[in-house]
């Protein structure tokens, strides 16, 4: 049997039949590789796994291969978060979701692509070159965890890792067509993830379906003692509730989300979407999110202010990209930081300095975390009436590499749906419903749940995807 389009499930049973061993697994995802990752540009450092990596232990995912996101590290291989200035770097640890990944027996094929340090929503910020759309290779995969969703679409691994700040793991999966699930902020570990904002980050699955989802999510999920934000909770097994019917469950849909910007073809999926949860048997009502128009304005105060803070570390001195032309220590933190941030985390390092600074900290930074909490009361007063919400993961389908860059706002506005979830630390999920009249590219649909009630929001999401088949 040739492996093809392999999902966990799929993979394991067949590895349990004897259709084929790891080794030649592997050996076939690393061939495809080979001849595909140059049109794409998925993957920036392939592994060839070594045969000790190969001595699996019998975990819940032995033998099945994923792709990792390069701003989270795989001890003695290149985490270059995507910039010229670790562009040599090489971790010195595991994160905790690589060691946990590692003792279920999954092996990784190598790092993906992403936008630089994770700021942005094309992947086309990534010192190496834009990762493409599988869809349609003129076309940008979302942004930052482009490689991964590109990866899982093009199937060039089973699954991936990727990280979700303000909507970096949903909106490329759902410009890719695949399944991307945002954890609850603290019910994964982000040790050995390179932080971007650290009050916002958080590391999720990209996969070909939901079951994979959850099965991914039982491995990872977790507290840890190397991340003071994990939350001590018991994991349950995702998997366990999945099948069970969700008829009487309470959805809501935020009146905001379907205002101006929206485009025709993305409005008429996710409404079609919501008539389909209506057969199955939920109750559909309308919810308001009232701060739902200043969340982008409150993040993008928030976002740079912790980049400024959580880069600074990049000097030129400790570890990372120096300048050979500097003479003096000085020059080598100015130099080394020049040569070697990429456009928009200077950006995002000069507005969160600007914002940070004395005199306009309680005008700008103050301001906007006031804004997150009221947009954090915002959900919770909406999930004391529904059970989960819904609603589009991005305004438009994929769109055309170049045709964005030179225009901040206009990607910033990619982020508008998903934003307002990482700023109430709340998960989401996106799932495939259909492609776009006008251009046949994927939709996503996105479905948020309240904190820590991942199980809800993974069975809606199953049960929903079921019927969309």
């Amino acid at each position: 049997m040739t492996p093809s389009n392999l999902t966990i499930k799929s993979t394991r049973e067949a590895l349990n039949r004897g259709d084929f061993s790891p080794e030649e697994l592997i050996r076939h995802y690393e061939n495809k590789i080979e001849k595909e990752n140059k049109k794409l540009n998925a993957l920036l450092t392939p592994f060839k796994p070594v045969d000790e990596q190969l001595k699996l232990p019998e975990g819940l995912l032995r033998g099945i291969p994923y792709a990792l996101k390069d701003n989270i590290l795989f001890e003695n291989s290149l985490a270059t978060a995507g910039s010229k200035i670790l562009e040599n770097y090489r971790a010195s640890f595991d994160a905790t979701v690589v060691k946990k990944l590692k003792t279920a027996g999954a092996v990784c094929l190598g790092k993906t692509n992403l936008d630089e340090f994770a700021m942005g929503t094309s992947t086309e910020n990534s010192a190496f070159g834009p990762t493409k759309n599988p869809h349609d290779i003129s076309r940008v995969p979302g942004g930052s965890s482009g490689g991964s969703a590109a990866a899982v679409a093009a199937d060039l691994c089973v699954f991936a890792l990727g990280s979700d700040t303000g909507g970096s793991i949903r909106q490329p999966a759902a410009l890719c067509g695949v399944v991307g699930l945002k954890p609850t902020y603290g019910r994964v570990s982000r040790h050995g993830l390179i932080a971007m904002a650290s009050s916002l980050d958080q590391i999720g699955p990209i996969t070909k379906n939901v079951y994979d989802a959850a099965l991914v999510m039982n491995v990872i999920a977790g507290h840890d003692e190397f991340d003071a934000t994990t939350a001590k909770k018991n994991v349950p097994d995702y998997t366990k509730s999945l099948e069970k019917e969700i008829k009487g469950l309470k959805v809501g849909i935020p009146k905001e989300f379907f205002r101006d910007g929206l485009s025709v073809e993305v409005a008429e999926r996710i409404k079609s979407t919501i008539s389909i949860l209506e057969s199955i048997g939920c109750n559909i009502a309308e919810v308001s999110i009232p701060n739902f128009e200043y969340a982008l304005a409150a993040y993008y105060v928030i976002v740079p202010s912790e980049v400024s803070a959580n880069l600074s570390r990049f000097d030129g001195i400790r570890y990372g990209y120096s300048s050979k032309s500097a003479d003096t220590l000085i020059d080598t933190y100015f130099e080394s930081r020049t040569e070697g941030f990429g456009p928009e985390s200077k950006r995002r390092i000069m507005i969160g300095a600007y914002a940070l600074s004395s005199g306009y900290y309680d005008a700008y930074y103050l301001k906007a975390q006031k804004v997150r909490r009221l947009i954090k009361n915002d959900f919770d007063s909406a999930f004391e009436k529904v059970d989960v919400i819904v609603g589009p993961v991005s305004p438009t389908t994929a769109f055309r590499i170049g045709e964005k860059s030179s225009d901040p706002l206009a990607l910033y506005l990619e982020d508008i749906y998903t934003v307002p979830v990482n700023l109430a630390g709340l998960p989401g999920i996106s799932i495939p419903c259909g492609n776009g009249e006008n251009s046949g590219l994927p939709v996503g649909f996105q479905l948020i749940g309240k904190a820590f009630d991942e199980e809800t929001l993974l069975r809606t999401a199953y049960q929903l995807e079921q019927n969309l088949k």
